[in-house]
């Protein structure tokens, strides 16, 4: 099945349904509804019914959708089939926070090492992944085919920490460094503002 676009909001549902989906006994749940998995994670059937259209396409008439398939479907769209390598430039409180998140993985992804001019921090975590000196930056992404990266260095570096990535590969970059990177055509760049975020939720709550 070719690859369709899917809203934010809705990717970030796909992990709860595949978890409940992942859960049920397939041999005495071999077709499933929107109603049904709607009352069972306590969601709204409008809202869980679009979210399944998007990512399979609307259910039977009174059978709703073949489990197996809607599960296949959902790894799929995640991207839990093909995983894919990520890297951390930073290994600040922030930089290790991401490091040791787990949930990247639902998404297909998987930090593999984080980097840092500080060849102090350079070691294993306690979840078993690697904190390396910052010049092995290069070797570490060519030999491991790493594609994307996070952005996790103060501001004043993190251009150049940009370029050096692209230099040797990066095509998707994440970059939580408070200032705007520019990159060559073909590079994805994705800014997170946590103090915009931040911002914006306080709006919205006092609007509400």
């Amino acid at each position: 099945m070719k690859q369709i676009s899917v809203m934010r909001s809705t990717l970030g549902r796909l992990p709860i349904y595949l978890e409940f989906l992942q859960g049920l006994d397939i041999s005495e749940n071999e077709n499933i509804s929107a109603t049904v998995i709607a009352k069972s994670l306590g969601l709204g059937e409008v809202q869980v019914r679009k979210d399944l259209n998007a990512v399979s396409g609307a259910g039977r008439p009174k059978l709703g959708y073949r489990t197996d398939e809607l599960i296949k479907r959902i790894y799929e769209v995640l991207g839990r089939n093909d995983i894919k390598k990520a890297v951390i430039i930073g290994a600040g409180k922030l930089g290790n926070a991401l490091l040791e998140y787990n949930g990247f993985r639902d998404y297909g992804l998987l930090i593999t090492a984080a980097f840092d001019i500080d060849e102090s921090k350079a070691g294993i975590t306690e979840a078993g992944k690697e904190i390396l000196p910052l010049t092995q930056l290069e070797e570490y992404v060519l030999r491991e085919g790493v594609r994307i990266a996070v952005i996790t260095v103060p501001a004043s570096s993190a251009q150049s920490i940009c370029d050096r990535l692209v230099g040797c590969g990066i095509e998707a970059i994440w970059n939580f460094a408070p200032c705007a990177l520019c990159v060559p055509e073909g590079v994805l760049l994705q800014q997170e503002n946590l103090a915009l975020s931040l911002a914006h939720l306080k709006l919205t709550m006092n609007n509400g």
